[in-house]
Formats: C-alpha cells, sequence, structure tokens
C-alpha cells in the first residue's frame, strides 16, 4: 500500500487546542479522547483527572469548509487522588477512558473511570433561574416568618447559559487491578469493565453491585501466562462482547451461553510464523485496543507493529494487515530499553468502515483506506500546516539518502507519540491527542 503520489493529502488542519509549551505539567497530558455518538461534542479527560468537553459550533454546521470548528463547552474535574490503606497504594486520578452514552433528552450522559473507580456524569445546560420566593430573599438569606405580608408566585427568569457537570453514579470497589476498559452495551442499560484478569458487567443504575462474566486469574498466581488488556461489547447484539490478551489473541464470547463466560465462543488468533520468534515476540504481539466496526461485521485489532481487520465468520487469520510502524521492527532492542515497546495504542474507525486510522511516533498517524488500497503517514504538529491547507504526507525510510517529504527512522521522535485517537461518527473528522494539544483534522473540501 502507498500514500499519495502528490505528496499531499486529503485531510487538513482544523484546529490545535492547548498551549504550546515545551515544560508541560503531567497532570495536563490528555490520556482519553472519545466523540460523542451525534459528534457534536468531543471530550478529552487528562492525567490530572479533569474532563475537558468541546462543542461544534452549530454555525460551522452549515459551513462544510469549517465545520470542524470546536470550542469548550465544559469543564469539571472528574477524579481525584485517592489512597487504598489496604494496600498502602496511591490510586492517581488520571482518566482511563471515556464513553458517552446515547442521548436521551436535553442532557448528555458520560463514563468515565480511573485505574478504580467509575463515574457516571450528567452534563446539563440551564438557562432560567427561580425568582420571587416568599420564604427567601434574592440573595439567599431566609426571611423570618412574621415579616410575610404577601404571597408571591416564583417563575423563572432568563440568565447566562450554565453548562452543568455533575456525578450520577460511582462506581467503585469492583476491580482488584488497573481498569484499562469500559464499554456501553447497546441495550443502553447496562456496561462492561475490564482489569488485568476480570471483566464486570454492570447496570448503570446500581451501583452496589456487578457481575464477574470472565474471571482468568489462575489458583496459584505464578502460573498466570497472559492478562487482559482490552475489552468491547458489540455495537448491535447486546449479548456479544470481545476481549483482547497479551498473547495477542481475541476472545469473542455469548452471554447467553453460561453466566461465566470462561469458555469463549470463537478465538481470534494468528498463528506465529517461527521464523521470526524473538524474544520482544510476544510483547509485541500484545493487543492494545480492540474496535468492532460499526456494522458490527468486522473487528479490529492494534498491536505494536500492525492493525489487523478480522471478519467475525473467519477465526483462522485477519482478512487485511497493515504495517503501522514495520520499518521498528529492527529498533525493538533500544524501545524495550526506554520502555516504549510497552506503549498502547488505540485505534478506530471511520464513519462508514472504509477507513481506520492509528497512531505512531514522531506525531505521526496513519491513515489507511480499506476499499482504495491506499494508506498515508500524517503528521500532528504546529507546523503541519495553515488550517484549510492540506497535509503533507510522510515516508519513512531506512537508508541515508532521504527525497522531499521522507525521514530516517534514526530521526524519529520517540517522546512524541499519538497514543488517543477518535473519530467523528458521521463526519470526516478525526480528533487525536498528543502529550497536552488536541488536533482536530478535516476531509479537505474541493
Amino acid at each position: 500500500m502507498d500514500g499519495d503520489g502528490d505528496g499531499q493529502s486529503r485531510w487538513c488542519l482544523s484546529q490545535v487546542k492547548g498551549a504550546v509549551d515545551d515544560d508541560v505539567a503531567e497532570a495536563d497530558i490528555i490520556s482519553a479522547v472519545e466523540f460523542n455518538h451525534s459528534g457534536e461534542l468531543l471530550a478529552t479527560g487528562d492525567r490530572g483527572g479533569r474532563i475537558v468537553i468541546f462543542q461544534q459550533e452549530q454555525e460551522s454546521k452549515n459551513l462544510p469548509q469549517c465545520h470542524a470548528e470546536y470550542n469548550v463547552y465544559s469543564t469539571f474535574q472528574s477524579h481525584e487522588p485517592e489512597f487504598d490503606y489496604l494496600k498502602s497504594l496511591e490510586i492517581e486520578e488520571k482518566i482511563n477512558k471515556i464513553r458517552w452514552l446515547p442521548q436521551k433528552n436535553a442532557a448528555h450522559f458520560l463514563l468515565s473511570t480511573n485505574d478504580k473507580t467509575i463515574k457516571l456524569w450528567k452534563i446539563s445546560e440551564r438557562d432560567k433561574r427561580p425568582e420571587g420566593y416568599n420564604l427567601k430573599e434574592e440573595d439567599g438569606r431566609y426571611r423570618h416568618p412574621s415579616s410575610l405580608t404577601t404571597l408571591r408566585v416564583p417563575v423563572f427568569q432568563p440568565m447566562d447559559l450554565m453548562v452543568e457537570a455533575s456525578p450520577r453514579r460511582v462506581y467503585a470497589n469492583a476491580h482488584t487491578y488497573h481498569i484499562n476498559s469500559i464499554s456501553v452495551n447497546s441495550d443502553n442499560e447496562t456496561y462492561l469493565s475490564a482489569d488485568d484478569l476480570r471483566v464486570n458487567l454492570w447496570h448503570l443504575d446500581f451501583t452496589d453491585r456487578s457481575f464477574n462474566i470472565v474471571d482468568i486469574k489462575p489458583a496459584n498466581m505464578e502460573e498466570l501466562t497472559e492478562v487482559i488488556t482490552a475489552s468491547e461489547f458489540h455495537p448491535l447484539q447486546c449479548n456479544t462482547f470481545v476481549y483482547g490478551s497479551s498473547k495477542g489473541s481475541v476472545r469473542l464470547c455469548d452471554m447467553r451461553a453460561s453466566a461465566l463466560c470462561d469458555q469463549h465462543s470463537k478465538l481470534f488468533e494468528e498463528p506465529e510464523d517461527p521464523s521470526t520468534r524473538s524474544f520482544f515476540s510476544e510483547i509485541i504481539s500484545s493487543i492494545s485496543d480492540v474496535k468492532f466496526s460499526h456494522s458490527g461485521r468486522y473487528m479490529m485489532t492494534r498491536d505494536y507493529l500492525t492493525l489487523k481487520i478480522w471478519d467475525l465468520h473467519m477465526e483462522s487469520r485477519p482478512v487485511e494487515i497493515y504495517q503501522v510502524h514495520g520499518y521498528l521492527r529492527s529498533k525493538l532492542c533500544s524501545l524495550y530499553e526506554n520502555d516504549c515497546i510497552f506503549d498502547k495504542f488505540e485505534c478506530c474507525w471511520g464513519g462508514d468502515d472504509s477507513e481506520v486510522m492509528t497512531g505512531s511516533y514522531n506525531n505521526f498517524f496513519r491513515m489507511f483506506d480499506r476499499d482504495a488500497q491506499r494508506d498515508a503517514t500524517l503528521e500532528a504538529s504546529w507546523e503541519s500546516g495553515s488550517p484549510g491547507l492540506p497535509l503533507k504526507t510522510w515516508r519513512v525510510c531506512a537508508g541515508s539518502r532521504r527525497k522531499r517529504n521522507e525521514i530516517g527512522v534514526d530521526c524519529l521522535d520517540f517522546s512524541r507519540k499519538i497514543l488517543y485517537t477518535s473519530w467523528h461518527p458521521q463526519d470526516n473528522i478525526v480528533a487525536l491527542a498528543t502529550v497536552n494539544n488536541l488536533y482536530i483534522f478535516q476531509e479537505k473540501l474541493n
């Protein structure tokens, strides 16, 4: 698969959020990015436990050339640092995942989680306030009953728009290990949460109990050979979910078969080539993300070097394999020493499932067009181009002689990486995070 021959892509920079500063505070580093189901709202979470929600400008929806204009809608503190006194462990406030619930009324709801606690947040607007109380002054002080001589009917008066974020549920004390995934079910009543060894099923209305549906913890922890790394519900079938493991396999489970899904219905695993076996084989085969296509027919998995598309009807091998950064295979030793080999990259589907996207190093992100069999390497940076101008495509090469728009493997900056990505569900708008910056790109309109 080759990139665009003219060195330009059909994508252009729309917006960059966040300060340009080499000295970035740890709390400001973005750790989650997620569009809601309409694409009108875009939420980001950071290591400081904060969630910032951006709203698409209504005017920009009618102007195709700037329909990716997002501005801050609400900011709130989702999680605070905690301390587990039983285990003498600090629980950091970092937001691991954000998942939106489908909108049912004027308010929006989202789930957010850190390592241990999941919270359900309600995001609502208020543009009126009650006035004319009988027992209260306008400043809030209570009146003495003896001073009441008339009876007033309170009325609602217009006020400046206020966006409120309020916690509606807190789901705690269900995970011994760090939560790596949450996924809302298609029934819109339940959701799952997964940690290293267990997957739990929750009902949104009940915080005091959850049901353990997968448990891979061995009786003797010395026999532990793999852990759960990612999990997701099927978008259409409320009884079906998958979970990926550190050994590179993905298991599909059907909750109709049994209450505890210890026996999977399908196992998606690619046979390992003995000739390529090395010390790093198991590390780089670990599943960092798994996502169903919107149609529910396909499933995408991301490991360290590749992106794989699986047909749910065929377990033996993936139907498509995309090399994200295969040129790093010769650098695995140094990547192991600087811990980059353990980075967990997310992936996402385009709105019509014809394209997929994932991140890489040097602030590069990779776009794969499944229908046209084309791919592109694009860069998220302040210098990547003025808003509205097409992004140039890059090519990473191993040799010393380089052409225009080429960069050598040894010149890549491994501290600049794109781990978190999200694709607008209806339009060709993508959001991705690198350190403390949120980049929004949109399709270039002719």
